[in-house]
């Protein structure tokens, strides 16, 4: 007598800001339910009698943190994806159309396919905080904005602006002043604070950024790390043909610190200064070179969080 095994089950989740659309692969089954405390619940119910092997959602800019923090604190198999990923997935497998549902389906079929790692979430204060960050970044675009207007606007409102890039700029800083004091707050950010701020180059924004919203710092390899942050660089290479690597993807606002930071550490750090130059001389350009030490200095960051040894005594 032949033994049948269950089908496993992926599900997927579109988000919207009133929605939540679900799909379940290979079954095809879908419904809807609110994006609230009470539709969450329903769905939580629901999933726990259907026991998926994986559900996947998108980052969607935090219209999905409520389903993704109450799922994984139901015992859920949740894991949130980048938009790239499934886009890249989609177009791949002839997925053209588009509709909440169909990307539900998608993203079932994703979770099925690619079995993307469950990943332990942040916890309420580390969710906080990289929320405070998230704020900084559009402060500090907004300013920059405004920075710009600035140089080619009318004297007439010049006044109007200049009142803005100062409120701007205090409120960028009592955020600054907000951020080191929670990170000081706590006992294991603090020590892991001066462990990232013993390296040449990292400061306040950087450390922040790596302890908010990158926890997997310590936990993994330097390529994985770097594969996880955008700064690996990938191969594009067909045939006989032999295109330029090339860094893209993963966590685009903790590259664009890391990047900041680095400009500033191939001048403090002894150990980048020599790299930057010494590529600079082989005859790299500017841009390769600052790459290369951008997966540098992640890998030093790392390296010190992983053996609990400030930068000075631990080799990278």
């Amino acid at each position: 007598m032949t033994q049948h095994t269950p089908t496993s089950l992926s599900v997927g989740i579109d988000v919207s800001q009133a929605t939540l659309d679900v799909g379940v692969y290979p079954t095809a089954e879908q419904w809807q339910v609110a994006n609230d405390g009470r539709g969450i619940s329903q769905l939580v119910d629901r999933l726990q009698q259907l026991a998926p092997d994986r559900i996947v959602l998108e980052a969607t800019g935090g219209y999905e943190l409520a389903a993704l923090a109450t799922l994984a604190s139901a015992g859920l198999p949740v894991v949130a994806v980048n938009p790239r990923q499934v886009r890249d997935f989609a177009r791949a497998t002839g997925r053209l159309a588009k509709t909440d549902a169909l990307d539900a389906q998608v993203l079932a079929q994703f979770g099925a396919a690619v079995q993307p790692p469950l990943r332990a979430l942040p916890d309420a204060a580390t969710r906080e905080l990289s929320a405070l960050l998230a704020r900084r970044r559009q402060l500090v675009e907004m300013r920059t904005a405004e920075s710009n207007r600035l140089l080619t606007a009318h004297e007439r409102v010049q006044p109007s602006i200049r009142e803005l890039v100062h409120f701007l700029d205090k409120r960028i800083s009592e955020l600054d002043r907000e951020l080191r004091d929670r990170l000081r707050a706590s006992p294991v950010w603090r020590a892991k604070e001066h462990l990232l701020r013993s390296i040449p180059g990292v400061g306040p924004v950087l450390s922040a950024t790596l302890l908010a919203d990158v926890p997997e710092l310590g936990s993994v390899g330097h390529k994985q790390l770097a594969a996880l942050i955008g700064v690996a660089p990938l191969n594009r290479d067909s045939g006989q043909w032999r295109g330029r690597r090339s860094a893209w993807g993963g966590r685009g606002h903790v590259r664009a610190v890391l990047y900041m930071a680095t400009t500033v550490a191939v001048r403090r750090n002894p150990v980048l200064k020599v790299l930057y130059e010494r590529l600079l001389g082989l005859g790299k350009q500017r841009k390769v070179a600052l790459v290369a030490c951008m997966r540098k200095l992640l890998r030093i960051c790392n390296a010190v969080i992983a053996h609990q040894l400030a930068w000075r005594t631990q080799p990278a």
